[in-house]
């Protein structure tokens, strides 16, 4: 789907929201407690809250989304250095049709943990507006990065981040 009819059905929802007196989620900020996900489709956990006391990198991603693919190659890597320092990589998808999951997933494999979400419920509790977004928990359950949109040149400041947080020296 084209980002422009994308950008163009986010708004329309927001407006429908508005206007049916909803209110919208509130972004996620760094220090604020995660919501407790239902993960559906991973043998890892069956909640969000299951992975407490362990830092979690949670990301959100669709299969027609181009940065996705791009940040599952450096996941990848990221899951294999920070495991033995108590650190789950989490992708949710949000595809409304696993079939196009699971063909994005067949081009690019992964072994870190995958949920499914094609009610998208999961995203409007993280408040994701751009994919992917990438959300790094504490043991505790609280947000302590928030990351929108991934472009190789992101990488150096995401290691960073993460074995800052980890507690590696760097």
């Amino acid at each position: 789907m084209p980002m422009k009819t994308l950008h163009r059905r986010w708004r329309l929802a927001a407006l429908l929201a508005l206007m049916l007196g909803l209110t919208p989620a509130q972004a996620l900020e760094v220090g604020q407690a995660a919501p407790d996900l239902v993960l559906t489709g991973t043998p890892l956990a069956q909640r969000l809250a299951d992975l407490r006391g362990r830092h979690v990198y949670v990301d959100f991603w669709a299969s027609w989304c181009a940065p996705c693919k791009q940040s599952f190659v450096w996941m990848q890597g990221l899951q294999a250095r920070y495991r033995p320092q108590e650190l789950t990589v989490l992708a949710i998808n949000l595809d409304k049709h696993r079939a196009d999951a699971d063909r994005f997933l067949q081009k690019n494999p992964v072994t870190f943990a995958l949920a499914f979400d094609p009610q998208g419920e999961s995203a409007r509790q993280f408040d994701v507006k751009t994919m992917p977004s990438a959300y790094l928990l504490s043991p505790e359950g609280k947000v302590l990065m928030v990351h929108r949109g991934f472009v190789p040149h992101d990488v150096g400041v995401l290691q960073q981040r993460i074995a800052q947080a980890l507690g590696e020296n760097r």
